[in-house]
């Protein structure tokens, strides 16, 4: 949304058979992150739990005059996604011991990959509006930005970058439940063109670790943001555009 991370507090729910090495590995991996976001641990919470937990409740500054919102995309701005979509249906896969080893080490660089640089790239572009895809899927985050913004979004689904194996496990019916979910909460507002196949909009639908960002802007700053951002990152492409508000908030073609 615009903001700079400051401060970071841990949250840890561990087992009480839990190896202390690989506690001790989870700590390590969150200072790292926090460390390369250019914000500080200060505390934490520690919770017995069965199974292991981690996560960190961060605090931040962002001027009031410049915060990124999910509901103010105009008509004729593009859509540009800044990650590969499928880390829900790997990490479902990767349980069951389907991936492939150059699959999971593609997954493993996509989650622990900072949002900081694409953000850093937007800094003096007109950008209209943004949100980060997470939990409700790239098609939850869109709805959300089309319905709080009044207009129409399209998306291409032939230009959403994938992570390896995300198609292959999606056509194999390895999809979360967080999936459905998402399907069962958006489905009546999205029209999905009968060309999409089901695998594709499982993985539409598809809730995502540490996600990327999907960003709304005009066409000549959203140009330039795509130059800049295939300096600094992996993943960075071109996925739709805005339009007026039509019959459904969201169209996928």
């Amino acid at each position: 949304m615009g903001g700079t991370p400051k401060l970071a507090m841990n949250i840890l729910c561990i087992p009480e058979d839990l190896d202390r090495q690989i506690t001790g590995e989870i700590l390590r991996g969150g200072y790292e992150k926090v460390k390369e976001a250019e914000a500080v641990i200060c505390g934490g919470h520690t919770i017995k739990d069965a199974e292991p937990k981690y996560g960190l409740c961060v605090s931040g500054f962002v001027q009031p005059d410049k915060i990124l919102k999910n509901s103010t995309a105009q008509e004729g701005d593009i859509l540009i996604l800044t990650k590969a979509l499928g880390t829900g249906i790997l990490n479902t896969a990767i349980k069951a011991g389907l991936l492939l080893p150059s699959t999971e080490k593609a997954l493993s660089s996509s989650m622990i990959e900072l949002n900081k640089y694409a953000a850093a790239a937007m800094k003096d572009l007109h950008i209209s509006s943004c949100t980060d895809i997470t939990g409700f899927g790239l098609l939850g985050h869109a709805y959300e930005m089309a319905d709080g913004s009044e207009k129409s979004l399209i998306i291409d689904s032939s230009s959403v970058p994938l992570l390896p194996q995300t198609l292959e496990m999606a056509e194999m019916g390895i999809v979360p439940k967080g999936a459905y979910n998402n399907r069962a909460w958006t489905g009546c507002s999205i029209d999905i063109a009968e060309s999409v196949p089901l695998s594709v909009s499982d993985v539409l639908f598809d809730p995502q670790t540490s996600g990327g960002l999907l960003v709304a802007l005009p066409e000549e700053d959203g140009l330039e943001l795509v130059k800049r951002l295939r300096e600094s990152i992996p993943v960075c492409e071109i996925i739709g555009r805005v339009e007026n508000r039509r019959d459904k908030p969201v169209y996928v073609i």
